[in-house]
């Protein structure tokens, strides 16, 4: 290169002294994107001549080999990314570095129509990312010559990332741009080339161009032996692989590639339990390939991490969860994102929330619930250790995503009456199936544990009739309920809430003797309301119960047992509420009650009222005063 000639100094725009503060103080969250960007935008510039050679092949010149190559010389300091693209006039150095956003790209969208465009797919237009070089440099210093105009000479551009840049003209030999960073001094790690190696494999692993590195030559010498060793010259090398697995045609990619391509991306040793590969046009152009694991991460419960599924724009890797693209309740599924034209803010790290972003999340979210209904109609066995796996993830979905609350429903599985055991293997596409004639509602119940639900009170007149009651007993199951109300036209309803309405389930005789042993039972009414006060909200006969003396119950407008628990547990604070007490007319202990004095009535009423109690709470307020109660009782029985 010859000598530089006359340096102009020009102030930068307003805007980009603002962006270069921001920049280099606070806008990446690690330093070495710088790397990432920069690779990228030589890239594009590669993906740009490569483009416009295909109407005119002369641009090449002497040079078809397109590649981006980085080097490092530690005794300089310096960092050099240099391609053989298409380069910038100028002018182009004058608009593109010396502005906000405008690296050239947009504008050269602009000038394309019809198939052109379409072809241009691979083009990179990002505007701002060449300014993540002064997070790590103290100085840039960029020489280019474009391969656009023949008689262009090259230009020499340099900044200290102050308020101004020095430009002048020179003598470049090739086309394409080299950028050379003068390194800061708490930047030694990047001076490393395994460091740098390593970045390269981790964001443009999959750029179709090739990034290279300088590989040392290796002299001639001797092995144990004595036998000569050939020597091996000094060679670019090229780091990335240049192949997307997510660009080639699923009929080109073999099951055992998807699964290794799987233990990259989730940085998981086993296989995936399935994926889905998909190409969508249109309005919206991106790629996704999704993966459901077969065992739970580490970090599942955290509704924060940060490890899910990656995002790409044109085979760059952007970042990992982008949480726009995939709902909090998948945040189990792993793979990518890749689109065309997603549009990021100027770190490349947040993205924007609009339409295109909105069309990709709401694809592959339907994406992922369709593979996983699949899973379940074609492999019931499969699907049940998904279910076990992740399930309890997945309920959270019916109250984040009012859109797919339908899909969701269909891919819970729940314990059942229907069913001996704890397994949660009915579907409520199974209930509804057994559902008996004239029954109208799904009903369900949630307490603490399996046996708890199971042995609850109130399912004794759904087990007199045969009626199937599902059991609920996660943590997140009362949280799920609140959200999922009806199903197929039909209600869910707690049978420990409200009134018991079994419609035509209960036959006029049934109705009829309820009528008469609530009248019958009126007085004895109101010994129970008047020995329990104001510790209850109402006494009545219950219609629930076959076998056991009493239970208690959530009015409609109160907030349930479970939830009031689970509120607690998350440190709330809860309104107190008073239950409906319903008694059994019927059982011997209650017609003894009957016959007490009334003090001994009071005790054993309040006895009763903290049975209930235990067996829908599962704990009391003042278990002392209970079994003091008991004691009492059982002494004078």
């Amino acid at each position: 290169m010859a000598e530089a000639g006359q340096m102009e100094k020009h102030g930068f725009q307003t805007e980009v002294k603002q962006l270069l503060h921001l920049m280099i103080h606070s806008l990446y969250s690690n330093k070495e994107i710088f790397l990432r960007e920069l690779v990228s935008n030589a890239s594009d510039a590669a993906d740009k001549l490569r483009f416009k050679a295909l109407s005119d092949n002369s641009l090449y010149g002497d040079d078809s080999d397109l590649h981006v190559r980085v080097s490092v010389d530690k005794d300089s300091r310096t960092i050099t990314i240099s391609d053989n693209g298409v380069g910038m006039t100028r002018d182009d150095v004058m608009n593109n570095l010396g502005t906000i956003a405008k690296s050239g790209t947009a504008e050269f969208f602009g000038q394309l129509s019809g198939d052109e465009a379409k072809d241009s797919k691979l083009i990179g237009q990002f505007g701002v990312g060449f300014y993540s070089a002064f997070i790590v440099a103290d100085e840039v210093t960029v020489r280019t010559r474009s391969a656009l105009d023949k008689d262009a000479r090259g230009v020499e551009w340099r900044s200290q990332g102050e308020g101004d840049f020095e430009i002048a003209d020179i003598d470049k030999a090739r086309r394409g741009t080299d950028i050379i960073l003068h390194l800061k001094d708490d930047a030694d790690e990047f001076l490393d080339e395994n460091r740098l190696r390593g970045i390269i494999n981790k964001y443009s692993e999959h750029l179709s161009i090739p990034v290279q590195m300088w590989k040392e030559p290796v002299p001639e010498s001797e092995d144990d032996e004595g036998n000569k060793v050939e020597g091996q010259p000094g060679e670019w090398e090229t780091v990335n692989s240049g192949q997307a697995l997510w660009t080639r045609e699923k009929s080109e990619i073999t099951d055992e590639e998807y699964k290794e391509f799987y233990k990259t991306v989730a940085h998981d040793f086993d296989e995936p339990l399935l994926w889905s590969h998909n190409k969508v046009e249109g309005t919206t152009e991106y790629t996704n390939l999704l993966y459901i694991p077969k065992r739970a991460p580490w970090d599942l419960w955290n509704r924060e991490q940060q490890h899910g599924v990656k995002l790409y724009v044109k085979r760059v890797f952007i970042m990992d969860d982008a949480e726009q693209l995939m709902p909090t309740y998948l945040r189990f599924v792993r793979g990518l994102v890749d689109s065309n034209d997603l549009p990021l803010n100027v770190s490349r790290e947040i993205l924007q929330d609009n339409k295109i972003t909105r069309a990709m999340r709401n694809g592959s979210t339907k994406k992922v619930l369709q593979m996983l209904k699949k899973l379940a109609k074609d492999d019931k066995e499969q699907y049940q250790q998904f279910w076990d796996t992740f399930g309890n993830v997945l309920k959270e979905g019916p109250a984040e995503d009012h859109t797919n609350r339908e899909r969701i429903a269909e891919l819970l599985r729940f314990a059942s009456t229907h069913n001996e055991g704890a397994v949660q293997s009915v579907s409520l596409d199974d209930y509804i199936e057994r559902m008996k004639e004239g029954q109208d509602k799904i009903f369900y119940i949630v307490a603490d544990s399996y046996e708890a639900a199971r042995n609850n009170p109130a399912l004794e007149i759904f087990n007199k009739k045969g009626i199937e009651v599902l059991l609920l007993s996660e943590r997140i199951d009362e949280w799920l309920m609140s959200h999922l109300t009806e199903f197929k036209e039909k209600q869910l309803q707690s049978v420990t809430r409200g009134d018991l309405d079994l419609g035509e389930l209960d036959d006029e005789e049934d109705k009829v003797e309820q009528e008469k042993a609530e009248e019958a039972f009126k007085a004895n009414l109101e010994r129970f309301e008047k020995a329990l006060g104001d510790k209850v909200k109402k006494v009545r006969v219950t219609h629930r119960l076959t076998d056991s003396p009493a239970c208690i119950i959530t009015d409609d407008n109160d907030m349930s047992t479970q939830m009031a628990k689970l509120m607690e547990a998350a440190g709330q604070a809860v309104p107190e509420t008073k239950y409906i007490f319903e008694v059994n007319p019927e059982h011997p202990l209650v017609e003894r009650m009957l016959t007490k004095d009334e003090d001994t009535f009071k005790e054993w009423a309040e006895v009763l009222l903290d049975q209930a109690t235990l067996a829908e709470r599962g704990n009391l307020k003042d278990p002392a005063s209970f079994v003091t109660r008991l004691n009492k009782l059982m002494l004078n029985a």
